[in-house]
């Protein structure tokens, strides 16, 4: 079983009503999932590599934490929205902090120690290190797309 984490781009009147109708919002983010890529709504990672981009984000005090950030929708914790403004917060966040500059503060040792989920950094150091790096640009371009278009968005968390 692997924990991931997902993100959908929403609209206002879908984020509130996924507060006033959590069941609603499971069943509805679960057949956006399903459906095929529609083109008017940007989704993307980080997916299984959001614990390894939050260690780099944090050791360049970029100011996004995936865990604490957005409102929580489902009580077991699997759902969360972020709103229009917070997307768009990200998103300058993300676009000032060019992937070099997380790059640096890399240290698989260091992350297998304090078993940086999934903790494989020591398996293929470099291999590992193109991976955070792709999904580091999958989330950039999902927060810049969403932004544009002033959208927030559902955030799924699966484990």
């Amino acid at each position: 079983m692997s924990v991931s984490i997902g993100f959908i781009s929403a609209t206002g009147e879908e984020l509130d009503r996924a507060e006033r109708e959590p069941s609603w919002a499971k069943a509805y983010v679960y057949e956006l999932y399903a459906c095929d890529p529609m083109p008017d709504r940007p989704y993307g990672g980080p997916g299984k590599a959001w614990a390894g981009l939050q260690f780099l984000l944090d050791e360049t005090e970029v100011d996004i934490e995936f865990l604490m950030d957005g409102s929580q929708i489902l009580q077991e914790g699997t759902l969360f929205g972020w709103s229009a403004e917070q997307i768009q917060s990200v998103a300058r966040r993300l676009r000032a902090t060019p992937w070099e500059q997380l790059a640096a503060h890399y240290a698989p040792e260091r992350m297998t120690v304090e078993e940086v989920y999934p903790n494989m950094w020591r398996f293929d150091a470099e291999g590992e290190l193109e991976w955070l790096e792709r999904s580091y640009e999958e989330l950039v371009a999902f927060f810049a797309g969403a932004a544009e278009r002033g959208h927030g968005a559902f955030m799924s968390f699966s484990f």
